[in-house]
């Protein structure tokens, strides 16, 4: 017997010896670093970047794969999830210091039969601090015992609120979601503070297994596991039998389940340019909690934006509604029909081939360049886009083929702001960012403006030269000896006379904005190329008598941003669509607004947006004010050569609302009639402004005027234009006889072209 106890207690000490030595090498970092005090008292959780409305709604996230969590107080989270949390995953958490002894010797003497031994506050160092569970068991006893000490240095240094709290931001949900507060959006469109019982006892349950209980996959599963946790709740009194019966006996509702990635959300394409302007900003700024540049992706910035989720919801309609009815139009000209428009483009679709990720994979396999060609040429499967509600459709058919059925795709850029603030309040790069991921509103995206420059022509002419909306204006075409250039540069006979500035401007006609340019002498060009860039366009025009006509490459956020001049009377407003940036914590970092500029004279202003009534009264927009029932509109349509693009920038003393419409190759365009920019972009304006208008919690009134200067010139313009805007169409409006002649004939440098294929 005493050797048997002199045995017991040298076993006894042997080993105690050597779990304190375990214990010891643990804490040294002889089995890996444990996190240091610091770290614990500042634990960096991977979060992710939101971006907001508005109004403070959810537009979207910025994140790593495990990285899609956003930081939520203890305070902003329902009691029903805490509740749900402590009755089911550690009940004697609120009396333990990190390690619940009963808990172990249960999991020790029945096996984990009945549940293992891990607290929240050891669930929360696992998943924080010591990676995923190791599958090696002297590795997993390793792993545990970092847990323990993790855990006590955890509760040493957090109250159990503040750990709760770590734990619901941290952890993993189905579906890929991490943190409560991007469950509660996905799974029930809710706050984690508005989440119900039944609810939270769904979120909860998929803690153990996020995707064996997932409710959208394993409805059955999820609901068993949920009414565990509902049978808990009612166990520790936070819940009446009564209520959980009744609450167990209700199906799981996830109708409401949506999953934000990059391709949904409030305007998609805006998000995109934004996530530029957001890493270069993070790259200039230093985090002091870590001494490294912010890092978009993990610091759970919120970055508030100026767009309205109202007017983005219209504008999204707007392009919805008006972009199917041009592509059946398009679809149907012969040479789409046919493929004839592909006869002279064959290097477009070669490019094209040899860029999809078809042809880089058959590459890699080792398919020769006839086997790739002949694979473009097999039907096959796929998904394409379409103009349904889903926005795809599925067919059979070549992948050249599918190549040209998506280039053939009419694309439309649409913005509206707010003129006198900067804020930019809609933003539509495209048809459909899944598909089409170019965004046709931003800076760098240029496109041939058409007749949509030609109000800052008769800006100058009025601010420079003199010149008044009864002005009389040759409707010739004009000859520029120093260029040796016709503008335009096809004679038309039919086309002669004069007509007054008002009509040129009202109906667009290119004779009349010739003239004009002619009557600058000759440096004309230059010294409309130099007043560009004095209303803040930042690109450098070539100064060419063309440029009257619009002859030149801007984008659709240059000529909004030139627009803002005509209803501000006289300042250039730069747009702007960042308004603050936050930490995690709600701390201010950064705050934007716009710069504004002087760059027109108030009078010339008022003319200007007076003069540019009558395309929406009487002109190449004829009726679109009185259909809006405003007091007071002005707007400027644009066409540029066989119809490849169409503008319309429209305006009210509250509002300016800009969009383009074509294809990204300019020689697949729409027809004479349908193409022009009153036909094909106007109603796009038309649409939002109608709904936007009938909106009142937007706060819009249709009876605003802008601001008349003290003092102006007399002119009948201001007494509605009677007598100096002819009302009906003159020989050379636009829409009705365009006459600008084939791009080739403008004597600009046409070979350059942009990642789109356009001109």
């Amino acid at each position: 017997m005493r050797k048997v106890i002199r045995i017991f207690w040298a076993l006894f000490f042997i080993g105690l010896v050597g779990f304190i030595a375990l214990i010891t090498c643990i804490v040294t970092g002889v089995f890996g670093k444990l996190p240091s005090l610091h770290e614990l008292e500042n634990p960096s959780l991977t979060l992710a970047s939101e971006v907001y409305a508005a109004d403070g709604s959810s537009m979207g996230k910025y994140y790593t794969s495990r990285g899609n969590r956003v930081h939520v107080d203890y305070k902003d989270i329902s009691p029903n999830v805490i509740h749900a949390l402590v009755s089911t995953e550690d009940e004697r958490f609120y009396e333990h210091s990190g390690i619940d002894g009963k808990a172990v010797l249960r999991a020790v003497l029945k096996l984990g039969r009945d549940g293992g031994g891990s607290t929240i506050t050891q669930q929360l160092a696992l998943n924080m601090f010591n990676g995923e569970r190791s599958h090696n068991k002297i590795g997993r006893v390793i792993q545990k015992l970092k847990e323990w000490i993790i855990a006590i240095q955890l509760e040493r240094n957090f109250t159990k609120e503040e750990i709760l709290t770590l734990y619901l931001n941290d952890v993993s949900f189905s579906d890929n979601v991490y943190g409560i507060r991007g469950a509660a959006r996905t799974f029930f469109q809710k706050e984690p503070a508005d989440l119900s019982p039944d609810e939270a006892a769904v979120l909860v349950g998929m803690v153990n297994n996020p995707s064996l209980f997932n409710p959208r996959t394993n409805p059955r599963a999820a609901t068993e596991r949920r009414n565990v946790v509902l049978n808990r709740l009612a166990s520790h009194n936070y819940l009446s039998e009564a209520e959980a019966t009744a609450l167990k006996a209700k199906p799981i509702d996830i109708s409401h389940y949506r999953k934000l990635d990059e391709n949904n959300g409030i305007a998609p394409y805006l998000r995109d340019i934004l996530r530029g302007d957001l890493k270069k900003w993070c790259r200039e700024h230093t985090n002091p909690a870590t001494g490294q540049p912010y890092n978009l992706y993990q610091d759970g910035l919120k970055i508030y934006t100026t767009v309205d989720p109202r007017m983005q919801q219209y504008a999204d309609e707007a392009v919805a509604r008006q972009m199917p009815v041009l592509q059946r139009q398009l679809d149907s000209r012969t040479a789409i029909k046919k493929g004839e428009v592909w006869q002279d483009h064959a290097n477009v679709l070669e490019a094209a081939m040899h860029s999809s990720e078809r042809w880089r994979s058959g590459a890699e396999a080792g398919m020769s360049e006839a086997e790739l060609k002949a694979s473009f040429n097999t039907p096959v499967r796929m998904r394409v886009f379409a103009w349904t509600p889903t926005r795809e459709k599925d067919t059979v058919m070549t992948p050249l083929d599918s190549i040209k059925y998506h280039r053939q795709m009419l694309q439309t850029g649409f913005m509206v702001m707010d003129p006198f603030t900067g804020e930019i309040k809609a933003w539509v790069g495209g048809i459909d960012f899944k598909t089409f991921k170019f965004d046709h509103v931003n800076l760098s995206t240029k496109r041939q403006v058409g007749s949509s420059i030609k109000p800052f022509l008769y800006s100058l002419a009025i601010e420079d030269f003199n010149f008044t909306p009864e002005t009389e204006c040759e409707a010739v075409q004009q000859y520029f000896p120093e260029y040796n250039a016709y503008v335009p540069a096809k004679a038309r006979p039919n086309v002669s006379g004069t007509r007054t500035m008002a009509t040129g401007l009202t109906w667009s006609i290119n004779e009349v904005a010739a003239y004009i340019m002619k009557s600058f002498g000759p440096k004309g060009p230059d010294r409309f190329a130099e007043f560009l860039k004095q209303i803040n366009i930042p690109t450098a025009v070539q100064p060419y008598p063309s440029l009257a006509l619009g002859a030149c490459e801007l984008s659709l956020y240059e000529m909004m941003s030139g627009y803002t001049m005509f209803p501000t009377g006289g300042l250039n407003v730069e747009p702007y669509y960042i308004a603050r940036i936050e930490d995690k914590h709600g701390n201010l970092l950064a705050d934007f607004t716009s710069k504004q500029k002087e760059v027109l004279n108030q009078v010339t202003a008022y003319t200007m947006a007076r003069m540019m009534q009558g395309p929406v009264d009487f002109g190449t927009a004829k009726g679109l004010r009185e259909r809006l029932g405003l007091a007071e509109m002005g707007g400027k349509t644009g066409t540029t050569n066989d119809n490849s693009d169409a503008w319309f920038i429209g305006y009210t003393p509250q509002l300016l609302a800009g969009v383009w419409v074509g294809c990204d190759d300019r020689f697949i365009h729409m027809g004479a009639g349908v193409g022009d920019g009153g036909q094909a972009a106007r109603p796009i304006v038309e649409y939002f402004l109608q709904k936007a208008l009938a909106d009142k919690s937007l706060g819009l009134n249709r009876n605003a005027r802008f601001a008349k200067p003290d003092s102006i010139p007399p002119s009948s313009l201001y007494a509605g234009g009677d007598g100096i805007i002819e009302k009906t169409p003159p020989p050379g409006a636009e829409g009705v006889d365009q006459g600008n002649g084939n791009a080739s004939q403008y004597i600009i440098d046409t070979t350059s072209k942009t990642r789109s294929g356009q001109y």
